[in-house]
């Protein structure tokens, strides 16, 4: 994120959340500091508080950006991740093969291959913010 945040010359600001307050005080922090966007990193922990995430974003109107298409779906402006239907379906791909006799320690490390990118014009307009037409166009699903 610090990489290609310095290559596009943006200032990115990394904010640290164990417990239900940092995250609030993340975006107290946020809001401190004028930035423009929260990335909420792929994690049990804040997968586990996503309601508490969009009330957070709601609350401070600074934008949300996740990497599961729930979050977008459920109010989050953005998200940009594996396609969730792609990966169970590879899960069950590797299932089939170890119950054919494969040894699971032999099969090969696999990637997502499909990303989908998921934006919620609803939540942006909530939020005063105009999507670029170009990335709309973009996207795999546009929430209106």
């Amino acid at each position: 994120m610090e990489e290609a945040g310095h290559a596009l010359k943006l200032q990115v600001l990394i904010l640290g959340a164990n417990s239900d307050g940092e995250i609030e005080k993340a975006f107290e922090t946020g809001v401190e500091q004028h930035i423009g966007a929260l990335a909420i990193a792929t994690a049990p922990f804040f997968d586990t508080r996503r309601a508490k995430l969009l009330a957070l974003q709601s609350q401070y109107r600074l934008p949300t950006a996740h990497s599961f298409r729930e979050f977008a779906a459920e109010g989050g402006i953005i998200s940009y991740g594996p396609n969730g239907a792609d990966a169970y379906r590879q899960v069950a791909l590797y299932v089939g093969r170890i119950l054919k006799g494969e040894k699971p320690a032999e099969l090969p490390v696999t990637r997502p291959t499909k990303f989908e990118l998921v934006i919620n014009l609803k939540t942006a307009k909530a939020l005063g913010i105009t999507v670029p037409p170009l990335l709309l166009a973009q996207a795999d699903e546009v929430i209106e």
